[in-house]
């Protein structure tokens, strides 16, 4: 694991999420470690898949919320194109996901964690904040993962 600096930094939706939904637990770490990304100067990205995953998440049934409504999330979205840069997809982002589909072993919802990946390669980014961790392990020759919860 990699520790904060000012380096170009991806943003995972499961931080978009945490840092938005004030009735989460992990709302105020995952807002506190954007402030301190954003402190530090490191441009934060995200992408139109992150987008897409953050209402995806949000306009259905959640153990902590019920659906937000798709005028607010409008708000919550245009507001992130703001803040974020937006790494767009396209055919380089095509090219590195099938080849690491190629050279990891997954299948499924991993696949959207590929895209993840294939999209930072893309763009030249190596850095990933996200609580989720476990999931980009296997992804750890292309990326460096900065965990929401800051290892001891």
């Amino acid at each position: 694991m990699a520790t904060m600096g000012v380096e170009l930094t991806f943003v995972d939706t499961n931080i978009l999420i945490y840092a938005n939904v004030p009735i989460l637990t992990e709302n105020v770490t995952a807002r506190f470690r954007l402030d301190e990304l954003v402190a530090l100067g490191a441009p934060l990205w995200i992408s139109r898949q992150i987008l897409r995953e953050y209402l995806a998440s949000l306009t259905r049934i959640q153990s902590f919320t019920s659906p937000i409504t798709p005028a607010a999330l409008t708000v919550d979205i245009r507001r992130f194109e703001r803040q974020f840069e937006i790494a767009e997809d396209g055919p380089a982002v095509t090219m590195h996901l099938l080849d690491l589909l190629n050279q990891i072993p997954m299948g499924g919802k991993q696949v959207h964690d590929a895209n993840i990946v294939a999209t930072m390669i893309a763009h030249g980014l190596k850095r990933l904040l996200t609580h989720h961790v476990a999931d980009f392990r296997r992804f750890s020759a292309w990326i460096d993962v900065i965990p929401m919860i800051p290892i001891p």
